[in-house]
């Protein structure tokens, strides 16, 4: 049970257990009343076993990576497909122009966020919102999401915000100005995935393209001047 708590967020644990209980409940009232067994208790079984399996891989730990540590690079906070790299206005923090990457997370990939480089957190901000598809562009500011702001021992600093979606609906992150940043480390959690955005300085040499895989701890995004 140790080794297993290691493996799943402690985020899922109340979700795991609503989902065993409500497919073991369905299992029992269907075998109650249609005892007899039919192909469709086949598919019930099946189904049940495919649900429950996606709502722990929701929330598996990936405790076997080992996160890059190459000089100025800014490594991806977060599984999934690379869906915008673009220069936008920055209007929250910098107030200027950014180049800003955003990484779309399915229900298939690990949904635990982390820190993307060393240094500190200098801006943390929590704002309520909508709950836009992931892909709309007003997702980014228009939904719920966090904005966190960090910066390195060089003075450059780089904004991440996870951003809720039409399926996510629960941000999990606890960070305060002051708090540290350790690249790899775990900055937070989208439950149910949606979208990940990453505003670098304009000058940052871009190491991944739109539809890239991204994976969290070792895709290079970028890497800073």
């Amino acid at each position: 049970m140790r080794q297993l708590h290691k493996r799943i967020h402690e985020e899922g644990t109340v979700a795991i257990i609503v989902a065993v209980l409500i497919v073991a409940v369905l299992v029992f009232v269907v075998n109650w009343f249609f005892p007899s067994q039919t192909v469709w208790h086949v598919l019930l079984y099946a189904f049940s076993l495919v649900f429950l399996t996606m709502i722990v891989r929701f929330f598996r730990i990936p405790i076997w990576r080992t996160t890059t540590l190459a000089e100025d690079a800014v490594i991806a906070p977060a599984d999934g497909k690379v869906a915008a790299n673009e220069v936008v206005m920055e209007d929250e923090y910098f107030h200027e122009k950014r180049r800003q990457i955003s990484i779309f997370m399915s229900i298939y990939d690990v949904h635990i966020n982390v820190f993307p480089f060393d240094g500190a957190v200098t801006y943390y901000q929590y704002h309520p919102g909508k709950f836009l598809v992931a892909f709309n562009p007003k997702s980014s500011t228009d939904n719920e999401h966090n904005t966190i702001v960090l910066r390195d021992a060089k003075g450059r600093e780089i904004m991440v915000r996870q951003i809720a979606g039409f399926v996510a609906r629960r941000i999990v992150c606890d960070l305060h100005p002051g708090d540290s940043a350790e690249v790899g480390e775990e900055m937070g959690m989208i439950r149910f995935g949606s979208r990940v955005d990453v505003f670098l300085p304009l000058d940052a040499e871009v190491k991944v393209k739109i539809g890239d895989k991204t994976v969290s701890k070792e895709t290079v995004l970028a890497i800073l001047k």
